[in-house]
């Protein structure tokens, strides 16, 4: 990153950690919008989960005062088991993203559009993969999302004016989705991100609790454990030919699958990012981060962090001190939208 670059990403970084001491509130705020977006993308899924999706918008304060000003956009991914309505304030939760923006905003930060889409399923979470099981929520995000967004809104349709964010799940989709959209994002960051390494060892004993599951209302009733492993076998190793929920799992009968195995480790960020790096240098800025205390995740972050190394991929990497979710509200007034305040194209034309 150029000098020049950073220290401006410092300064926006300081003057956002100034504001989230203070007690008041900005003296303005954005405005919040839940609208549905169609995605052609997931039609058809085999979950029967509808392909007319919620999606959250944050318009930032300068934005129906200025109506012939255009903003860049950053899509921001929600976690497993979360939901946009979450996030954005409607349902009381560790982060509230219109507050943080806002914050940001007033302490500095260029105003941008930020626009998050509910990627809760039928399995608690879509792992923004492709799957027949589940749609094509790659497709959904980088196509259908960010065309209906630039049609509706006044945004900044160049790639140099979007980016792209997540946490956990979402964290996961934005290094994912980081490999596949060169062409659409510029700038990613990748928060607390989950699944990231391969799995070549899977838990014979849970091959059981998946067999159990036999409806839709025992999905509703699994822990957090077992749904974590639903949604990953509908988004990794679908099956057209396997009802009722279209998916094979990486144990059945107390046999590991080895099939099924490979097609999960085949979805792991660690062993993709080899055949995406000239794609990963296509890219303006990349970081990633995750908690000291994010046990497993945080060791992930700092092999991806060392592969990227290697190869000479410009990015920058965190582990700070905090656990999952503890410190994701402070860390998006001070850390990720500050990033892509320095990042993006407010004109569209490369920085």
């Amino acid at each position: 990153m150029k000098p020049a670059r950073t220290a401006l990403l410092v300064m926006l970084a300081f003057a956002a950690t100034t504001l989230l001491a203070q007690t008041d509130a900005p003296s303005y705020k954005g405005k919040y919008e839940r609208i549905k977006v169609h995605g052609k993308s997931l039609e058809g899924n085999l979950s029967g989960d509808s392909a007319d999706r919620d999606v959250s918008i944050y318009l930032p304060p300068g934005y129906s005062k200025n109506t012939k000003r255009r903003y860049p956009v950053v899509y921001l991914l929600h976690g497993f088991t979360d939901s946009d309505d979450r996030w954005f304030g409607l349902i009381k939760h560790f982060v509230n993203v219109p507050e943080a923006a806002d914050k940001a905003f007033a302490a500095g930060v260029p105003e941008m559009i930020i626009v998050m889409p509910n990627a809760y399923t039928t399995f608690a979470g879509s792992m923004y993969s492709n799957s027949v099981t589940t749609g094509d929520w790659e497709g959904y995000i980088s196509q259908d999302l960010v065309a209906y967004v630039d049609s509706r809104y006044r945004t900044i349709p160049n790639r140099n004016s979007r980016g792209l964010a997540g946490h956990s799940m979402g964290g996961y989709g934005t290094v994912r989705l980081s490999f596949k959209s060169s062409g659409v994002f510029s700038s990613v960051y990748a928060m607390s991100p989950c699944c990231m390494g391969a799995d070549i060892s899977p838990r014979p004993d849970m091959g059981k609790q998946i067999e159990a599951i036999k409806t839709l209302q025992d999905v509703e009733k699994a822990n957090f454990g077992v749904k974590a492993m639903l949604a990953s076998a509908a988004a990794w190793s679908p099956n057209p030919k396997n009802p009722p929920f279209f998916f094979d799992f990486t144990v059945k009968d107390g046999q590991l699958q080895p099939d099924v195995i490979a097609s999960w480790a085949a979805n792991a960020p660690l062993a993709m990012v080899h055949q995406y790096i000239p794609a990963l240098k296509k890219y303006k800025a990349i970081a990633m981060d995750a908690g000291d205390k994010d046990m497993g995740i945080n060791n992930t972050v700092k092999a991806l962090d060392q592969i990227l190394t290697d190869y000479g991929v410009p990015h920058t990497s965190e582990i700070y001190e905090g656990d999952h979710v503890n410190r994701i509200a402070e860390r998006l007034v001070t850390k990720v939208l500050p990033f892509f305040g320095a990042n993006l194209s407010f004109t569209g034309k490369k920085k």
